[in-house]
């Protein structure tokens, strides 16, 4: 199983030559009274590609072999991770092919074409997801990069928790949304021991929560939120990791996702989506976890289009 050292080996492949940005870490004193704690905002939505996906993506495209890596890379993403993959890609100048659900946010599917993937639409279902993409990869001989269900994503996204430690120091709590669990594992292999690690989910999409309470990984479902990139389930190595080493996971309905995300836009000045937003929401619905504490959240992305807001 990945574990903090391939963590680490991610942070020196990514993070400490040219790669991903060290994004910053934003306060804001009305949230921090707002919450009855100290916040921490890793400021992930200022990522490259706008979103943490990058450091995943890099990782993995970094670990191939330069004759593995000349067919190109290929995946399956409702937006973030495919901007990142074809972003991730385009550095290594091999070729990216993207297969997005037709009903994806217009913005996402800008950003993946913005870098240079091939766009590959198919029915918004993992089923027709995962079919279509295996026909692309049979077309092209590309290697199949998991959005979340991968060792070298896993380590790769672990590195925004490595960051956010260093720089802001002891954190009790820290706060990722959880859609695929690539972040929220990655997270905890990082963080270690000492530092409680919750998951967000929408209530509209609680197959993390479900899965855990069972313990038994839900593997279809149909999820109903704004939050677009948390629809997604578990992987089986997230899974993996996720359930014998999380603090639990945090619901929050549709109204308190939209809540924060005007907090967001309104008091730290930061555009993020709704996926970000649910880190905050559960912050302030459960504060009997986080009184008095310092915490961490990760704002995991910022792809948004105007209409979206109403512009």
């Amino acid at each position: 199983m990945v574990n903090l050292t391939d963590v680490n080996a991610a942070f020196e492949r990514i993070c400490a030559t040219t790669g991903v940005h060290q994004t910053a870490v934003m306060t804001c004193a009305s949230l921090d009274v707002l919450a009855g704690a100290s916040l921490f905002f890793k400021c992930e939505h200022l990522q490259k590609t706008g979103s943490f996906k990058a450091r995943g993506a890099l990782n993995a495209v970094r670990s191939l072999d330069q004759q593995t890596a000349a067919n190109g890379v290929a995946t399956h993403s409702s937006g973030n991770h495919g901007a990142a993959l074809a972003w991730a890609a385009a550095s290594r100048h091999i070729p990216a092919f993207v297969v997005v659900p037709n009903n994806a946010p217009l913005a996402k599917k800008h950003n993946i074409a913005l870098h240079g993937a091939e766009i590959i639409e198919c029915e918004p279902t993992l089923q027709a997801r995962e079919a279509t993409l295996g026909e692309v990869v049979r077309r092209t001989g590309a290697n199949y990069i998991p959005p979340y269900d991968d060792d070298r994503v896993i380590a790769g996204q672990g590195t925004a928790t490595l960051e956010l430690l260093a720089q802001t120091g002891h954190l009790d709590s820290i706060v990722t949304p959880v859609g695929g669990g690539g972040l929220l594992a990655g997270s905890i292999l990082a963080a270690g021991a000492g530092i409680r690690i919750f998951g967000a989910e929408p209530a509209m999409a609680d197959d993390a929560f479900r899965s855990l309470a069972t313990g038994i990984r839900v593997t279809a479902h149909t999820p109903r939120t704004i939050a677009d990139g948390l629809q997604t389930t578990l992987g089986e190595r997230n899974f993996a990791i996720i359930k014998t080493r999380s603090a639990g996971i945090l619901l929050v309905s549709e109204d308190e996702i939209r809540a924060a995300m005007t907090l967001l836009w309104s008091r730290l000045k930061q555009l993020v989506e709704p996926s970000s937003a649910v880190t905050l929401a559960a912050v302030l619905r459960y504060p009997e976890h986080f009184a008095g504490q310092r915490v961490g959240l990760v704002l995991t992305g910022g792809n948004m289009t105007l209409p979206a807001l109403g512009v």
